[in-house]
């Protein structure tokens, strides 16, 4: 291990970005900045801003539907697991953060460093490279490792994306309810997570 990680006692900070590191060495760090996140891409640490609010507020909201449809539906308990702002690991050493891991037909605990998750989710973010990396970088990374569903949401396009791994794409629209083989009886009205997306809007300018 490089002795940098060795002696690194404050915040890993943004003056990191683009900086060379390992996956061991990637892993070893504890004290992020939590004013950032914090992806190995391809031997190389991406800095980005944490979360807007957003995108942050709909995914709390996706997180609360996801576990009320495995409390209170039949058929929720195929749901699994499901978790915000984890990474995904891929095959190359990269761990990529994803907005929402969602893991399916199990019927157990899954392993996020050795299994991948059924289903990946992203909230657009607004700068356009970000847009570029969500719609095609990760499409491709997520459904290459065997990922079933990729969901998309875009607030600025008032849609949401699905990808599937035989190259399907599915769109829903503002008003429309989506629903997804994978989780039997689950339904997303995605008006609901734009509208909580709408109420922050004037904090991001």
């Amino acid at each position: 291990m490089s002795t940098f990680i060795e002696s690194q006692t404050e915040f890993i900070d943004a003056t990191f970005n683009g900086m060379s590191m390992s996956p061991e060495e990637f892993d070893a760090i504890e004290d992020w900045d939590p004013a950032y996140e914090y992806e190995l891409i391809r031997g190389v640490v991406i800095v980005n801003p944490i979360a807007s609010e957003g995108e942050a507020d709909p995914n709390c909201e996706l997180g609360m539907t996801l576990r009320a449809y495995q409390v209170l539906m039949p058929q929720g308990r195929c749901l699994d697991k499901t978790l915000q702002e984890r990474y995904v690991y891929l095959p190359d050493g990269s761990r990529r953060k994803a907005d929402r891991l969602i893991w399916a037909g199990l019927d157990r605990r899954p392993h996020p460093k050795k299994e991948p998750p059924t289903i990946v989710v992203e909230f657009v973010s607004r700068a356009a490279r970000d847009r570029k990396r969500d719609y095609d970088e990760k499409r491709q990374e997520y459904l290459g490792i065997g990922v079933k569903e990729y969901w998309v949401i875009d607030r600025f396009r008032r849609l949401m994306t699905v990808f599937r791994p035989d190259g399907a794409e599915q769109q829903i629209g503002e008003q429309e309810v989506f629903h997804t083989p994978l989780l039997p009886g689950f339904e997303l009205p995605l008006h609901r997570l734009l509208a909580l997306s709408d109420e922050w809007e004037d904090t991001e300018l």
